[in-house]
């Protein structure tokens, strides 16, 4: 198998209509059936919705948390969460695998936590290939996707889009199983 890979100059939502024009090709040329698209304020969920809306597919829009910038508060507005919901999209909003108690934690009492240990490990590779096992977790955590199949992910570095990934699925609790099969897309620095 030969696939084309997509280095990016630079991180940032500046890539992210060239990261749906490979979310769409990947769709059509190897019948993936779920997409997993991270989105903090709608913007990139929004525009991967109407882009997809006769795509036939599974796509779930991951958002950040509730109280993940500040208390009682999401960063998606709500009339955003129903276009996206209106396209036919799923909306999810969940606890974040790498952002969990051990945060908390670390904040207050300093020291090593084994997730913080795998966030960082996945940043290696960039922020957005980080994201995107977090969020294909996350759905899967949620019963969106089905366990240990083939999805496209897609995150970014802040804003937009500039990651596309082919993950082999597995809920938090069998991190281990999930997989990295492919990066089609992400940024080189």
């Amino acid at each position: 198998m030969q696939r084309t890979v997509t280095y990016f100059e630079k991180p940032g939502p500046e890539n992210t209509s060239q990261c749906l024009e490979i979310v769409k090709n990947a769709v059509r040329d190897f019948n993936y059936k779920h997409v997993v698209v991270a989105s903090t304020t709608g913007s990139t969920g929004l525009l991967f919705a109407e882009a997809c809306v006769n795509a036939n597919m599974n796509l779930i829009v991951i958002t950040h948390s509730y109280g993940f910038k500040e208390p009682n508060n999401l960063e998606m507005p709500d009339d955003v969460k129903k276009a996206i919901q209106a396209l036919g999209a799923k909306v999810y909003t969940g606890t974040m695998i790498t952002h969990s108690l051990e945060t908390a934690l670390s904040s207050k009492f300093s020291g090593i936590y084994p997730t913080l240990l795998v966030a960082q490990s996945l940043r290696r590779f960039g922020e957005g290939p980080k994201v995107c096992c977090e969020i294909v977790m996350m759905a899967a955590d949620a019963g969106l996707i089905p366990e240990c199949d083939e999805v496209v992910a897609v995150a970014g570095t802040g804003r937009g889009a500039d990651t596309v990934t082919i993950i082999r699925t597995a809920p938090s609790k069998r991190f281990l199983d999930l997989k990295v099969l492919e990066i089609l897309a992400k940024p080189r620095l």
